[in-house]
Formats: C-alpha cells, structure tokens, sequence
C-alpha cells in the first residue's frame, strides 16, 4: 500500500505512562476500598437532662445524629469493619461511621434505639450480663432479646461484670488472675449467646483498658476483635484487638463531633 494510504501510526505508550494512566484510574477504588481512617462512636446513656458525665441529653444526641445525616456519613456494622480488616470485605463506603453503646443502660432500648431503627442505622451494644435484669439502671433480658431481634442491632460481650482488667492484674497472682480473666471473658460470651441466641464475637475492654496478654487471651476464647476507648478514630495500623473509639459524652457538642469526623475523613482538623 503506498504510504500516502496508510493511517498514521499511534505512538505506543511507555511502561510509565501506562503506569500513571492505570494509578488515575484506580485511585478512586482505592479511595474507597482502603479509607484512611473510620470513626467508630461509644455511647452510653440518655436522659432529657445530663445526670452524671456519661449521660448525653436527648437534644444534644438528636443534634449529633442529625450531623452524621447531614454529612452523607454511611452508618456500618462494626462486623462489616472488622471483615474488612480481615479482607473478608473489599471495600467500605466513603465515610465509613461505625455506633456503638456500652453497658445495657434502658435507655438504649427507650431512646437510641427508636431514633436508630427510624434511620436504618446499625448498632453494636456491649452489655455485661450481670447488670441485665439486675441492676436498676440496666435493661430487662426481654428487652435485650426484643432488641436482638431487631435488623441491625449486634449484642456483643462487655465481660461478666465490668471489672477493671489491669487493677485485678495488679492485685491477683498470676495464676489467679488466669482464671478470672478466663471467667469474665467466656462466660459473658457463653450467657449472651445462650439467652439470645446469636453469635458474640466482638468484646469491649471495660474502661477500654487491656494489655498484650489479655487481647491475646481473648482471641483464645474466640473473639475475632475488641474496642477500646482513646478519642481518634479507628485505622488499618490498628489492632484488631484494641480498636479505637471516640468517646461520646454530653460535654462533646454537635460542632466537636463534626470536626471529629470531618478529620477522619481527611477534610478537617479534630478538636
């Protein structure tokens, strides 16, 4: 064919051209599947007015639900986090807001829960057995088990009855201390699964306290992950038994809360 005929020839692209073109393009799943850091949100109590330094008023709580709404946060199961650690999970959406209480106050059941389920939000409650239908301030086993019923809802372990796991370290031969560990650990797993009928697999370290040893002694039991306390949000250098939470109490306002996530999500500074 003459050359005149031919169509021009298009230059091949190189191995670094190639290289950046295939980085733009996946930048953005990347973006998505590994987010830089995940804010996961400890509550623990609600009352019209603030009667001790865990309790959040029900104006303020309706203010800072109204911030995760108005920031398009996408609210997860902490199961789906964890299995994304795992790599059970691909991706998470962009962001990620994993809710959690402590405690099996009945306000969880009177309050949280009500204004969750209306948004179609997820929550994992870590409840000590001990306090459920005992305890003045704590929920019935009915109630806990209407809420394990419900779409959404993970009751996780909270230990037996919260004790503080270093102090009794402190205080206990090691032998001793062994074993009631042990006790706290399984048998909180063991009573929730056996009255509600579903899998415990995730622990709350009572004051968000722990060491090697007792995160170690957990995976032992069969836990697949523990959370913590430390006011930052939750990333994949994280272990997956001592995750971070944001501790959320009446003296973080609506604003606080927001720069806390807005710094998780890369476009904000925490305060």
């Amino acid at each position: 064919m003459p050359d005149i005929l031919r169509p021009p020839r298009r230059p091949a692209l190189d191995h670094r051209r190639r290289a950046l073109c295939a980085a733009a393009l996946l930048a953005p799943l990347a973006a998505r599947a590994m987010p830089s850091a995940v804010p996961i949100l400890a509550y623990h109590r609600f009352a019209p007015t603030a009667v001790d330094s865990m309790t959040v008023r029900l104006e303020l709580l309706d203010a800072q639900l109204s911030v995760l709404e108005r920031l398009a946060c996408h609210i997860v199961p902490l199961a789906d986090w964890v299995a994304w650690r795992q790599g059970r999970l691909a991706t998470l959406p962009e962001r990620a807001v994993v809710l959690t209480a402590d405690d099996g106050h009945r306000s969880q059941f009177e309050q949280l829960a009500p204004r969750l389920r209306e948004r179609g939000w997820p929550v994992s409650l870590f409840i000590y057995p001990s306090a459920i239908s005992n305890a003045s301030y704590a929920m019935t086993w009915a109630q806990l088990t209407e809420l394990a019923g419900q779409e959404g809802v993970a009751v996780q372990s909270h230990t037996l009855w919260h004790p503080n796991l270093l102090r009794e370290r402190r205080s206990q031969t090691p032998e001793a201390f062994q074993r009631f560990a042990l006790t706290q650990l399984r048998q909180s797993r063991e009573v929730l699964q056996r009255r509600l009928a579903r899998p415990v697999e995730h622990l709350a370290w009572p004051f968000g306290l722990s060491d090697a040893g007792l995160q170690a002694l957990a995976a032992e039991v069969g836990y697949t992950a523990a959370v913590s306390l430390g006011n930052r949000s939750a990333t994949a250098a994280d272990s997956l038994f001592d995750l971070p939470r944001h501790l959320i109490v009446d003296s973080v306002s609506a604003r606080q809360l927001e720069s806390r996530l807005l710094a998780a999500f890369g476009t904000g500074a925490a305060s």
